[in-house]
């Protein structure tokens, strides 16, 4: 019994002996411990949330098909490290039961590596606290909405901004009004939200008291007989210069309404409101924009002048045949770019905890067409910080103030507003990031 048991330890050992033999002559790239959700040797799966339909939908559903433009052209040019990105929609209709009924699908069926431009303040929050992609790990890129809070990396670890803080436009807006229009009475039409919050915050820093103020519940610009409200309660107040903090629809039926009852302030549009595309795509005629201003962080859409814009546009043509080149593609393309900008920088062995630290140790010196520069480190996950005003003409077509872009830039605290300095990085070769 001792010498049978001996033999087949002896031929057990060989047996392991010659397994890690021949596990040693395998090249080391190709085993791997685990695969990445999301990533293989050759593609990137990514995934998104904004609403398709429903009365938020008319512009914003442009961005999909941006992005999907973008990320086309660079898989046409070899894509990202040998990797091809491809882009999964889920429509949320702007509801947030239905970003994290969609956010869960994208994770748990769909596996995507990351989720990138997902929009809505309360959408992204509700998925914050439902789905919880920070605690799992994973990457919520670039969303879609000013809310100060998700720069926040304690409360949001894996959450990235991109566009300027509500609270940075409010106070830079602030001291726009007080230049520009001092002495007149001032109205503000906002969002009842955490988006509407972060304006009223920003205001109050900036200086600016206005004479009346008009809340609106999201959503609530669909039902046809509230945006006379809205108007009658601005008339009322007699504001003749009247901001506007709210999505493009809502902006939409403001300007209807009041161009149906007379009334002709001075409107300044919040930039998440000022898409002449959507709110075109909502009935307003162009004429109606005459003298309406708003604040960007791009370039002006028309500015051919501007190397993103012009790259953008010829990759709008080739790769999204049919879709008129606007705020939200230019947006939508910008968004795309930065993402695989990302990528790039986090390395050929992608993994979700190495995409996060490349944005916070190189992300405050990507290349983008955003007019001030971005800021993220290891320990806030801000994005741009700054605007600059511009002004619609009769055909709808914004244009700096003076010709120029005057980029002004701030934080979401108590520091000062102050003319940028900021010169923004030459676009990579082909507008093709490498790490």
């Amino acid at each position: 019994m001792i010498g049978t048991n001996r033999r087949k330890l002896l031929v057990a050992s060989a047996v392991l002996v010659t397994g890690a033999l021949t596990l040693s002559a395998i090249p080391a790239q190709a085993f791997s411990v685990r695969n990445e959700v999301g990533v293989t040797s050759n593609s990137i799966k990514l995934g998104i949330t904004l609403p398709m339909t429903g009365a938020a939908s008319p512009g914003y559903n442009k961005i999909p098909g941006a992005m999907k433009a973008y990320f086309d052209y660079v898989n046409a040019n070899g894509g990202v490290n040998g990797r091809k990105i491809t882009l999964v929609v889920k429509d949320d209709a702007y509801t947030p039961t239905a970003s994290v009924q969609a956010t869960n699908e994208l994770i748990l069926q769909d596996k995507v590596f990351a989720m990138v431009g997902a929009l809505g303040t309360a959408n992204n929050k509700a998925v914050a606290a439902l789905v919880n992609p920070g605690r799992r790990g994973i990457p919520d890129l670039f969303v879609n909405t000013g809310f100060s809070g998700f720069a926040d990396k304690k409360a949001y670890p894996t959450t990235f901004s991109l566009f300027p803080s509500y609270i940075m436009e409010a106070k830079i807006m602030s001291m726009y009004i007080k230049e520009n229009f001092p002495g007149k009475k001032l109205g503000l039409l906002y969002q009842a939200d955490d988006f509407g919050r972060d304006a009223l915050a920003g205001f109050k820093t900036g200086g600016v008291t206005f004479d009346v103020t008009v809340p609106y519940a999201p959503l609530s610009q669909a039902t046809p007989t509230t945006p006379p409200t809205w108007i009658t309660k601005l008339q009322a107040g007699g504001a003749e210069v009247v901001v506007l903090f709210g999505v493009s629809s809502a902006t939409a039926a403001a300007l209807g309404a009041a161009y149906a009852m007379k009334y002709h302030p001075q409107w300044i549009l919040g930039s998440v409101g000022g898409d002449a595309t959507a709110i075109k795509l909502a009935g307003v005629p162009a004429p109606l924009f005459t003298g309406v201003q708003t604040a960007s962080f791009l370039p002006a859409p028309a500015d051919t002048t501007d190397e993103y814009v012009k790259l953008f546009q010829t990759i709008n043509t080739k790769y999204n045949p049919g879709a008129t080149f606007d705020n939200n593609i230019l947006a939508g393309m910008n968004t795309a770019f930065v993402t695989v900008q990302a990528i790039a920088a986090a390395g050929k062995n992608l993994t979700r905890k190495g995409l996060i630290t490349a944005i916070e140790t190189k992300g405050s010196t990507f290349a983008s067409a955003g007019l001030t520069p971005m800021a993220p480190t290891a320990t806030s996950h801000a994005g741009y910080n700054g605007y600059w005003f511009g002004t619609y003409d009769g055909t709808a077509t914004l244009k700096p103030n003076g010709g120029v872009y005057t980029v002004y830039t701030t934080d979401s605290g108590a520091g000062a507003v102050a003319k940028s300095t900021y010169k923004r990085p030459a676009m990579p070769v082909n507008g093709l990031p490498t790490n």
